[in-house]
């Protein structure tokens, strides 16, 4: 059973303060949890091997999709194969952050993979942030997380500069490169993220700007903010399975920019891959073994309870619980139905005395870098709620 400590909760003038925005539902509930979940420091640390493992497997894998042309199986769109295979061979195309998401990992239960977020992850704002103020306000030692997503990702910030090389080389290369960053307008929990990385870039010492994704200028030169000033790098809040089918010719051109070595784009096509949920019947083939991995199908599992995903999708839409004589348990709606299916064996998430369940969501940057929960039900949908941890 999970164990929680209760807290003083941050008002939403706050929070408002802070730019989070967007931390009431639309049925009045409150996003953010007064709660924290007490982990020791052996289950933190648990959290942190497992994270940079799969990280590994991960990277096998896609190099595996890769030199065997097994696109097709996981539903990546033609128009970005190349780009993928462009952004794969060069390590200048660096993978900025994600995040892994978990099942188990308290109370003595296994960690298990759920999905990797390795493109456009969200919970960055509160996990990087959030949680930790949740700590201060309460006069809690701030130190009592794992937590160091802000700093992780600032350092990974200069690794676009020094690669696999030890972040202080990063002044003797920087050479005044600069990165923009863009969101939609009107979105306000994408651009507060998408703000916060560019924070995190200024403090790894790059100049920076914003831009709204419908103003950025792409041409044969490059990429360029509304008033004509280009930029060697590109950090967009848009998922490139997005891009490529609702903006096939801004997949075109970006590909042609990779190519004639115009921009680098953050993060990189190749985490497409990665993004992709069919990549977890990769990882079982080549790592059958694997302590974290649940066997995954690209058809029904048969005789045991399991989950229908899409390969593409968010915040639990188009999911399916079915069980061992293939009834459908529970079951969500979403766009994203369209896409293939891939099957995952069920795993009980942990629990707490309300019966309420948690994911772990732990960030990845260069390595673990951080971690938060997620509450909800049998499938963590758009309403399921933000909760910070501490370390007991």
């Amino acid at each position: 059973m999970i164990t929680l400590q209760k807290l003083e909760p941050l008002n939403d003038e706050i929070l408002d303060e802070l730019g989070f925005t967007w931390h009431t539902d639309n049925d009045g509930s409150k996003y953010v949890s007064d709660e924290l979940v007490e982990i020791s420091s052996d289950e933190a640390e648990a959290y942190y091997d497992a994270a940079n493992e799969l990280y590994d497997m991960y990277a096998q894998a896609a190099e595996y999709v890769i030199k065997n042309n097994l696109f097709f199986e996981l539903g990546i769109p033609f128009n970005l194969i190349e780009a993928i295979k462009k952004s794969w061979e060069n390590d200048v195309h660096w993978h900025l952050y994600g995040r892994f998401d978990l099942a188990g990992g308290l109370d003595g239960k296994p960690i298990k993979l759920i999905e990797f977020n390795a493109d456009t992850p969200t919970s960055l704002f509160e996990s990087a942030l959030l949680q930790w103020a949740l700590l201060k306000h309460n006069e809690m030692d701030e130190q009592r997380q794992f937590n160091t997503i802000y700093d992780s990702i600032s350092q990974n910030f200069k690794r676009l500069i020094t690669l696999f090389e030890d972040t202080e080389l990063f002044d003797e290369r920087y050479d005044g490169w600069k990165i923009l960053f863009s969101s939609f307008e009107g979105n306000e929990e994408e651009e507060a993220t998408t703000r916060l990385l560019e924070q995190m870039a200024n403090d790894a010492g790059f100049v920076t700007g914003f831009e709204y994704l419908q103003n950025v200028k792409f041409d044969d030169n490059g990429i360029s903010d509304a008033a004509g000033n280009a930029y060697e790098y590109w950090f967009k809040l848009f998922p490139w399975e997005d891009i490529a089918h609702d903006e096939p010719e801004l997949a075109t051109m970006l590909s042609s920019i990779m190519q004639n070595q115009k921009a680098i784009i953050l993060n990189p096509a190749y985490t497409l891959l990665f993004q992709s949920k069919g990549i977890m019947k990769i990882l079982c083939d080549l790592f059958p073994d694997s302590e974290y991995l649940l066997k995954t199908s690209f058809e029904p599992l048969k005789g045991m309870k399991q989950v229908e995903k899409t390969v593409f999708g968010r915040e639990g839409a188009n999911t399916k619980i079915i069980d061992a004589d293939s009834k459908v348990l529970e079951q969500t709606d979403g766009p994203y139905d369209n896409y293939k299916k891939v099957y995952q064996e069920y795993v009980e998430f942990n629990k707490d005395i309300k019966g309420n369940k948690y994911q772990a969501g732990v960030f990845f940057a260069y390595e673990a870098c951080g971690m938060g929960f997620r509450k909800g039900g049998e499938i963590m949908d758009n309403m399921s709620k933000f909760v910070g941890h501490v370390i007991v």
